[in-house]
């Protein structure tokens, strides 16, 4: 095993573990850069292209990045940065053809976190840059109205690793705001060509630390809703796409569990999903106020589950589904896992799924909730165990 492969090691099992015990492991993220000194392995160097799985539905994706500041809010990291800023892109239906290819990602975003994840390693940068994806930017849109779903990445995460999520959703109807969360992730990078680094990561030691983090995502998400809604000025030239009666957020990890303070505090959001997120921030005894809720996790060792699910399951009042996904772990509900694959790099000890499965499984089912929730579509994929998949078990 060559020391690039041990540092990718190490980095798939960090990703394999729950939000909470992820963030108490600095050891699994912090190789130290001496291990990570050898040449990359020829073959990974070859694999400079990884490519999304293509979206499965009827309608072409078009692409636009906004900036977006919040004059009434500083920012809650650095308050001395002025007032809260983020990077958000927006994905919608569009006519295909129009547009030219999307980058995945910045080439600095990509370093940062191939330097995040990866200290000391030697894949090339444009091996994530240069990621083939299937949206166009500045792509004529279809017109129609869809509903709107906004997207969180996981702590540390960058709004890039949900592209395939994000895409999907678009192809089937939707208009996705994949949200970077500044300062929360490895890298970002602003239209003046600043990349900001992550600055809480690793400061985030207490409980209270980590509702303190959702409810900033909650707010941050709701300023962009705020945003893309705003009559008669709204911050995006295709707003008028979007249906602002049928609103819905979901996301990894920390992503998943800021839906919870953010549907309990913005009436516009209609329904929620958290991709194998703790929920720092627990679901009230008093529910959230009867809106559906979906849970997709991966299986935790000796059988185990998360005890923040646990309280919060029986505590949600409306329609709800708690899904597990045999052979994943934290990161295959996000990009991460075309990037091993791609790359010729090993993934989780326990993972055993493939990653286009992976990702095939997570669209189907999100999309299969929206699609109920938001458009009023039965989906009796939803109803219970399918021989057709039989790596999802339902929690009764």
């Amino acid at each position: 095993m060559s020391r690039l492969r041990t540092t990718a090691a190490a980095a798939a099992l960090l990703l394999a573990l729950p939000l909470s015990v992820a963030a108490a492991a600095p050891a699994l993220a912090a190789v130290p850069a001496n291990s990570a000194t050898a040449p990359a392995n020829p073959t990974t160097r070859a694999a400079a292209q990884v490519e999304l799985p293509r979206p499965t539905g009827p309608y072409a994706v078009g692409q636009e990045v906004l900036h977006l500041v919040d004059q009434n809010r500083p920012d809650p990291w650095v308050p001395a940065a002025g007032p809260r800023q983020l990077m958000v892109s927006m994905y919608y239906p569009a006519h295909a053809g129009t547009g030219t290819p999307a980058p995945y990602m910045t080439p600095a975003a990509a370093r940062a976190l191939l330097d995040g994840k990866l200290p000391g390693n030697t894949i090339p940068t444009e091996a994530v840059s240069g990621t083939r994806t299937w949206a166009e930017s500045g792509a004529r849109p279809q017109g129609g109205h869809y509903p709107l779903v906004v997207l969180s990445p996981g702590f540390t995460m960058p709004r890039a690793t949900l592209s395939s999520l994000a895409e999907d959703l678009t192809s089937r109807g939707y208009v996705v705001a994949l949200v970077d969360h500044t300062y929360e992730n490895t890298g970002t990078t602003f239209p003046d060509g600043r990349t900001l680094p992550c600055e809480v990561c690793g400061t985030l030691r207490t409980q209270e630390a980590w509702e303190a983090l959702d409810a900033s995502r909650a707010k941050d998400v709701s300023f962009v809703i705020d945003q893309l809604t705003d009559r008669p000025h709204p911050a995006w030239r295709y707003a008028r796409l979007i249906d602002r009666a049928r609103i819905a957020m979901a996301g990894h990890s920390a992503g998943g569990a800021a839906t919870v303070p953010a549907l309990l505090t913005d009436d516009r959001i209609r329904a929620g999903v958290d991709l194998d997120g703790t929920m720092d921030y627990l679901v009230p005894e008093s529910g959230i106020k009867g809106k559906p809720y979906l849970m997709i996790g991966h299986p935790l060792p000796g059988g185990g589950e998360d005890e923040s699910w646990l309280r919060s399951w029986p505590r949600l009042d409306g329609w709800k589904r708690w899904l597990t996904v045999d052979g994943t772990d934290h990161g295959s509900f996000t990009d991460f896992p075309l990037f091993f694959d791609g790359l010729g790099l090993p993934k989780g000890p326990d993972t055993t799924i493939g990653s286009q499965r992976a990702v095939a499984l997570t669209r189907q089912y999100v999309g299969a909730f929206f699609d109920l929730q938001l458009k009023g579509v039965p989906q009796p994929l939803l109803d219970g165990p399918s021989a057709a998949n039989p790596e999802v078990r339902f929690t009764p």
